[in-house]
């Protein structure tokens, strides 16, 4: 990824924005032909390295990728908003503002008993808060045993990460302040949070 060095987001941040917005875009190529899935992944960090998790459908024609393969890509898309140069103090051409991470890592293709230690996890991440939230032991063994036939289970060591926080930080601060004006009175929640994440970045410029 392109990343002017003012929009370098810290390796920190970037694992946080991975967390927070899970659903990805797992890329592989087969063959010279790049492959592609939107998949929602659980990130997990292990004394001192980091791993995603997940599952495709077993008729994806992407599982024959995902085995001892040290080229997978993951991309996470965090909040983005258009931005009017008409908010700017001087005449200026509009831009797009954005999060965005690039993951890149080793996969391979889980066990059953992984793979089950896995789906429990993610149960527990995404149901545990919830009022009679569908836990792992709540299901009907012989439903399970028959959806795990449709799916394969995957990890990936992150071996590397290039993130990119575009949120106008070139911008005089009278233009930012601007800016996070105009899109707080945004219906948009996606312009909402850029300018939520731009407000708590320049706290100093909002006293």
């Amino acid at each position: 990824m392109y990343i002017p060095k003012q929009y370098r987001m810290d390796p920190d941040e970037a694992v946080q924005m991975m967390k927070s917005y899970p659903f990805a875009l797992l890329v592989t190529v087969d063959e010279h032909r790049p492959l592609a899935t939107h998949i929602p992944l659980e990130i997990r960090e292990d004394e001192g390295k980091i791993f995603a998790t997940g599952h495709i459908a077993y008729g994806n024609m992407q599982k024959k990728t995902l085995d001892n393969n040290s080229d997978v890509l993951l991309i996470f898309q965090g909040p983005h908003a258009y931005i009017s140069s008409s908010w700017y103090e001087r005449e200026e051409v509009p831009t797009w503002d954005y999060l965005a991470v690039y993951a890149y890592g080793t996969a391979r293709v889980l066990t059953l008993d992984e793979l089950k230690s896995a789906l429990d996890s993610m149960l527990k991440h995404y149901e545990s808060h919830r009022e009679n939230g569908r836990l792992w032991d709540t299901f009907n063994p012989e439903l399970l045993e028959r959806e795990m036939k449709g799916i394969v289970g995957f990890e990936i060591e992150i071996t590397s990460i290039q993130a990119s926080a575009k949120m106008s930080q070139n911008r005089n601060n009278t233009d930012y302040k601007s800016i996070v004006a105009e899109l707080e009175k945004s219906n948009e929640q996606g312009e909402i949070q850029v300018a939520q994440w731009m407000r708590e970045q320049r706290k100093d410029l909002f006293k």
